[in-house]
């Protein structure tokens, strides 16, 4: 069988929810393979890196791979310039890699923020709030308006608390952070974002990199 190793550079640890979907993605496409997933931890480093390229220099580094998702989240910025932003970082960087080393690249630009993508299955968010027979009225958007959400972190951590139940004391020990990953954990079907421009971009990207390594 074979195998394949990727690493997530990311934002930030909350990214690390990423992980599953880009799973996923390989997965669906690559049945045959057997799927190494890591996320690059590099907080804890005597000297964390500054910027993107010192990043996905240090992740190569320590997170050797086949293949390379650097995430950023668009935000207020377009897709294009995202992807533009990556790449020169990835070329900078690959100036201290081995070409040996050199894993193929692949950009994870959600529009907006990664939470955007986690807000597709109502049970999954009860049980991730820890309440999945839970009845507070909680609201998904349609997955076509998903990317011109303004706040989807906002809005997937207030329908988590609404899930929950909670409140008081016991709501101010809720964890919201480690809920989010469970909703990324619990998901089996992320395909319904395929409607969603930029995941189709993803999963487009992505095949030509398999292509590539085949």
């Amino acid at each position: 069988m074979r195998e394949l190793r990727f690493t997530l550079v990311s934002d930030g640890s909350s990214d690390k929810a990423l992980l599953p979907v880009l799973s996923w993605l390989l997965e669906t496409n690559r049945p045959d393979w057997l799927i190494h997933p890591d996320w690059a931890d590099l907080r804890r480093l005597p000297r964390p890196p500054r910027d993107l390229t010192e990043r996905i220099a240090r992740a190569v580094e320590l997170y050797p791979c086949d293949l390379l998702f650097v995430h950023r989240d668009a935000e207020n910025q377009s897709r294009a310039s995202r992807v533009a932003e990556i790449e020169s970082a990835y070329a900078h960087a690959s100036e201290q890699i081995d070409a040996e080393r050199r894993p193929a690249l692949v950009c994870a630009v959600p529009v907006r923020m990664l939470e955007a993508w986690l807000l597709i299955e109502e049970g999954t968010l009860r049980w991730a709030a820890e309440n999945p027979k839970g009845r507070m009225a909680i609201e998904l958007p349609a997955v076509r308006v998903l990317e011109d959400m303004a706040d989807p972190k906002l809005r997937l951590h207030n329908l988590l608390v609404t899930a929950s139940g909670l409140s008081g004391r016991r709501l101010k020990r809720f964890n919201v952070h480690s809920a989010i990953h469970r909703v990324a954990d619990r998901i089996e079907d992320y395909s319904p974002l395929r409607s969603l421009p930029a995941f189709r971009e993803l999963e487009q990207e992505l095949m030509g990199c398999l292509a590539s390594l085949e």
